[in-house]
């Protein structure tokens, strides 16, 4: 299958917005002051499921942006 450019960009584009907002989201995640991730210095269970969330973020922004990337590599080898 190919990908057009656009297609491709879009895809990079979605696997580097994934890992910014989910970085971002953990570091606020860990510093978390509000007692919902936190109890007594414990990790609570909105803290793992959030946790789990980001990774499983981080996985799929990686695997769409290898694929965007390797669709725009492919174009510039037909050029």
């Amino acid at each position: 299958m190919k990908l057009s450019r656009p297609v491709s960009w879009f895809l990079l584009a979605f696997g580097v917005w994934s890992w910014v907002i989910w970085v971002t989201f953990v570091k606020n995640l860990v510093k978390d002051g509000s007692g919902l991730a936190f109890h007594d210095g414990h990790p609570t269970a909105y803290f793992w499921v959030h946790l789990l969330l980001a990774v499983v973020s981080f996985v799929w922004g990686t695997v769409i942006g290898v694929i965007g990337l390797r669709g725009l590599r492919a174009l510039r080898r037909t050029s």
